[in-house]
């Protein structure tokens, strides 16, 4: 978002103390279309691959994303922009072509069926809410004329927005839910996605994208848009691709995040501002039960990450952001977003700049099959800590917990994710030494933040787990060490991991409802939120009366379940009669269609 140079998986989170010394989360699911293969562990991190070309994230995904275990690459919006130098003119779209300083669309497609041969997804930053600034008319990548409020063959005066409020129509006023989603942001033209024709217009860009194996789609300042608009347009897309929407909520506004859980899952800028305030002069003896308890959304809903490529340029909230800057700080907070189980981590890729406005550098990062990086583009996908927490993160998805906590009190922690991983992170400026229990079976392991571990070999140091489970470290300064079960090199077998699988569940619900109330279902599993209103799944009204829903059930499942009616002050009306129930199979899909009692 923020696309002028003016300043301005899906998991639950459920965090109960376990005899004093661990915190239990639900199980998440692998990334949402994730080709992971029995004998590997599913794929639950996503890269942002920032102003890469198709032709370079083809080869990446080949040489790097697919081996590694990334489950998809986010990629700068493909259609044709505005001219310019600038990262921005990728915000400002004037056309559906699929043409842009990233490359052709042939391009394109040959990377989007490249990368899924290897496993990897392509995610589209899908700009929707607008076209472009109001700087005359000019003339688009491919030629195009345009003007503020026409663009030949797309839109034009009738199919925007004009609030009519601020002289210029630009957005004056945060606490005012109408002029956010019906002005201008930062001199935009704003669509007008309550339109039909606008409606079809931008599904018909987004499932052909889909045409051509898009997995899924980031929805770019989501929060101008009204959800119900948002809920009509991913209602009308082809398949079942992945949505998460971009919604920068702080708090102290009348637009929430929660608003619009009905479309998908949400970017939870909190995560970004809490976890590098607190790396940077917090104490991470205070992250015990980092997440929900800290003010941000359910697990299952977040998508999160230490910085993204608005908020490393100060847009986006407040506090200190992590940024590739910060050194040994900045990885020792990827390694923990890595290891600590809440949302569905993104992992940022930047290119140095000296300027907000700065774009991309002009040579691309690959020479031949040689990528350039770590210079003009940093690539911290591929710093050894971070793009092996990558492999932790995959083997350790099944046990979605923390265990054996310990801290000191200050800046030294260490945790297990059940007896699958073991991390401990030093952010003091002395040695850390001592004995931990890891949790995890006797072996000897590769301390995979300090070596690769390939083919049963670790071309690093190693760490002794005894028949205890304890391990003893010496952990420098500004340092962690990580273990897990998929980089045993010697004492018994490594198992062999099992994916987090599900059962694709949709519940369609015949239901009436008055001015301001959704339906919900709420059950007796974790999933669909323990029988706790406040964790109700929302389902969609795109097909109202029919209100519905796809989630994924945890497999040979007796569920019960009921429908509860929901207005916006948090009243709740129960349906009436006995708690509906089935079993979920062992494999295969199910579908539950109801009507209101």
């Amino acid at each position: 978002m923020l696309p002028l140079s003016r300043s301005s998986f899906r998991w639950l989170s459920s965090l109960l103390l376990v005899l004093l010394i661990g915190i239990t989360f639900i199980t998440p699911r692998s990334a949402p279309s994730a080709q992971a293969q029995s004998t590997t562990p599913p794929r639950t991190v996503f890269v942002h691959l920032f102003e890469w070309k198709w032709t370079d994230i083809a080869k990446e995904c080949e040489n790097w994303l697919g081996p590694k275990g990334f489950a998809a690459v986010q990629v700068s919006p493909p259609q044709e922009h505005i001219q310019g130098s600038q990262w921005w003119t990728r915000y400002q779209p004037v056309s559906y072509k699929v043409e842009s300083r990233s490359g052709t669309r042939a391009e394109f497609a040959n990377m989007v069926s490249r990368c899924k041969a290897v496993g990897v997804d392509i995610y589209v930053d899908a700009v929707i809410n607008h076209m472009t600034g109001n700087d005359g008319s000019g003339t688009g990548v491919a030629g195009s004329s345009y003007s503020h409020y026409n663009y030949p063959g797309t839109y034009s005066g009738n199919d925007f927005h004009y609030c009519g409020r601020n002289g210029n129509n630009d957005i004056a006023n945060y606490q005012d839910a109408w002029e956010v989603q019906n002005c201008e942001l930062v001199n935009l033209a704003d669509l007008k996605t309550d339109s039909d024709y606008v409606r079809g217009k931008i599904a018909s860009y987004m499932n052909d994208l889909a045409s051509m194996g898009v997995a899924g789609f980031r929805i770019d300042a989501a929060k101008h848009i009204y959800t119900g608009d948002i809920n009509n347009i991913v209602g009308r897309l082809n398949g079942s691709p992945y949505v998460f929407q971009e919604v920068i909520d702080q708090g102290g506004e009348p637009i929430h995040a929660s608003d619009y859980f009905q479309n998908g899952d949400v970017t939870e800028f909190k995560y970004s501002q809490k976890i590098g305030d607190t790396f940077f002069n917090g104490q991470l003896a205070w992250l015990q039960n980092f997440g929900t308890p800290w003010g941000m959304m359910a697990s299952d809903k977040a998508v999160v990450f230490t910085d993204n490529h608005d908020n490393q340029r100060g847009h986006g909230g407040g506090g200190h952001v992590l940024t590739y800057k910060d050194g040994a700080l900045y990885t020792l907070g990827n390694v923990f977003m890595l290891a600590w189980p809440y949302g569905y981590p993104k992992v940022m890729s930047s290119y140095d700049f000296s300027n907000t406005d700065q774009g991309p550098p002009s040579s691309p990062v690959y020479s031949g099959n040689t990528a350039n990086c770590f210079s003009a583009w940093k690539c911290e996908h591929r710093w050894r800590q971070i793009a092996n927490m990558v492999a932790f993160r995959n083997y350790t998805s099944s046990a979605f917990t923390v265990n054996n906590w310990w801290t000191n009190g200050y800046n030294q922690i260490a945790f297990s994710r059940g007896s699958l991983g073991f991390v401990a992170i030093n952010r003091e400026g002395g040695t850390l030494s001592r004995t931990f229990q890891t949790g995890l079976a006797a072996g000897t392991y590769c301390d995979i933040i300090h070596g690769d571990f390939n083919n049963g070999s670790c071309s690093g140091p190693t760490v002794t787990v005894n028949s205890s489970g304890q391990a003893t470290l010496s952990i420098g300064s500004m340092d962690a060490v990580a273990l897990h079960v998929g980089a045993k090199v010697s004492g018994g077998s490594t198992p062999t991991p099992t994916p987090s699988t599900g059962i694709s569940t949709t519940f369609n619900e015949y239901a009436t409802t008055v001015w301001g109330q959704n339906v919900y279902v709420v059950g007796n599993i974790a999933a669909l939120g323990s029988w706790n209103t406040s964790n109700a799944i929302l389902l969609s009204s795109a097909n109202y009366p029919t209100w519905s829903k796809t989630i994924s059930l945890p497999a040979n499942t007796a569920v019960e379940y009921k429908y509860i009616k929901k207005d916006g002050s948090g009243n709740v009306i129960w349906e009436s009669g006995a708690n509906r129930s089935f079993t979920t199979p062992s494999s295969g899909t199910v579908t539950r269609n109801d009507s209101w009692k």
